[in-house]
């Protein structure tokens, strides 16, 4: 694709030098204007010299995501070379799963497009109409990784690496991205008109894709879940909520979803699980496919911000997982307010001793603001007792890619 010239301000071209993905729309000149949305842009600074490129977002915040910083053009090789090496960050996670997010947008070099691997299924997605054809190159290459991915495009320029190094390296990939015999593309939502519906590029995806985490089974809901199919990026509180000592034990999962953490807690021996979310058919699609002794689970569907305030009983571990909430900085205030709504109730219904898990899924309320309004809520003798990291194959690179929040909070005896 042919780029476009555009001439970045002074303040523009320093949020390249500081390699940062994004350029918003109020740091654009009026000239930006006579772009269409997904051209690819040849960003050059006030001296004429290229500095960068990037492909432009007609509407939103954002209004270019950078590809590559410097003059040299961000073409197939170098795509290629970015997908490889985000593959080979994720060699040690493939040996525990192959639920992988392989792609994670602009944490990877990939601005705008992210790629999930649930066993023999790859779903590819766009987060902008800009980055879609961008985002079905990355599928395809992804599809056909064996063939595609079989030159160490890391090498310094020059060098033949030995065959048997190639061939290493190509299996490695290969192996990190599955079989790939069926890949669905996710276009973007669209601000106006209808939304484009996922398009199949191999094979026929099932309905529900499979895949096995730390030993556990799950299944994904491809027709209608979230995201990509579901939350690849809490596999961490997964593993931390199996580690747990929850025999005997009873379990409130709010925000439940499709039930995963209802699944680990079951396997970690807990003997009641209730599970409350807004949406009926997650529910049934977490009793149809996350439940071995149904005698365990009881399901409610209920707004949990209603529910939980009028809520009785007592509980080991309370976990509160509410979705973003927000994606405008106005809206914090009010999304702050739900918290503490959230964690006084569930200070209410945790034994003493046990444990509340407090989640945050939005990059508008900073790291410690968020611990503050938990630690408020909660009250007196509450302590944070861990704190999860970023999962492997979500790398935080820039700070709005610090979204997601959680740490598990124990109650005084």
């Amino acid at each position: 694709m042919k780029a476009r010239r555009y001439q970045l301000n002074k303040d523009a071209v320093a949020i390249l030098e500081r390699a940062h993905p994004w350029i918003f729309r109020d740091q654009l000149s009026s000239a930006a204007g006579v772009f269409a949305d997904g051209d690819w842009l040849r960003l050059v600074d006030g001296a004429n010299r290229v500095v960068g490129h990037g492909i432009y977002e007609a509407e939103g915040a954002i209004a270019i995501r950078i590809l590559r910083t410097g003059p040299d053009k961000p073409d197939a090789a170098w795509l290629r070379g970015q997908l490889s090496a985000a593959l080979r960050r994720r060699t040690a996670l493939a040996a525990r799963t192959d639920g992988i997010r392989l792609v994670h947008g602009e944490s990877d070099g990939i601005p705008g497009v992210v790629g999930d691997r649930f066993g023999d299924t790859l779903v590819v997605a766009s987060y902008s109409a800009g980055t879609d054809a961008l985002a079905r190159y990355v599928a395809c290459v992804l599809a056909d990784a064996a063939a595609t991915l079989t030159r160490a495009d890391t090498e310094p320029p020059g060098a033949t690496p030995p065959p048997e190094t190639v061939t290493a390296r190509t299996q490695q990939l290969a192996a990190i991205v599955g079989p790939a015999r069926h890949v669905v593309l996710r276009p973007a939502r669209r601000r106006r008109g209808s939304p484009q519906p996922p398009r199949v590029l191999r094979g026929s995806p099932p309905e529900v894709a499979h895949f096995t985490e730390d030993g556990v089974a799950f299944a994904v809901d491809l027709a209608a879940g979230q995201k990509t199919g579901t939350y690849l990026d809490l596999r961490g509180l997964r593993a931390a909520v199996a580690a747990l000592p929850l025999a005997g034990a009873r379990v409130l999962n709010t925000f439940a979803y499709t039930g995963m953490l209802g699944r680990v807690a079951e396997t970690a021996g807990a003997a009641e699980i209730v599970q409350v979310d807004q949406s009926e058919s997650a529910l049934a699609f977490a009793a149809a496919h996350h439940v071995v002794d149904p005698a365990k689970h009881r399901f409610v569907a209920a707004d949990v911000f209603s529910w939980l305030p009028a809520a009785e009983g007592s509980y080991d571990l309370v976990i509160i997982d509410p979705p973003a909430m927000t994606s405008r900085k106005a809206q914090v205030p009010q999304v702050l307010a739900a918290y503490r709504k959230l964690y006084r109730a569930a200070a209410r219904l945790v034994r003493p001793g046990g444990l509340v898990v407090a989640a945050c899924c939005t990059s508008r309320i900073e790291r410690e603001v968020f611990h503050r309004t938990v630690r408020a809520s909660l009250g007196d003798g509450f302590t944070r007792e861990q704190e999860l990291p970023a999962e492997a194959d979500h790398p935080v690179t820039f700070p709005q890619a610090d979204y997601l929040k959680i740490a598990l909070w124990r109650a005084p005896q």
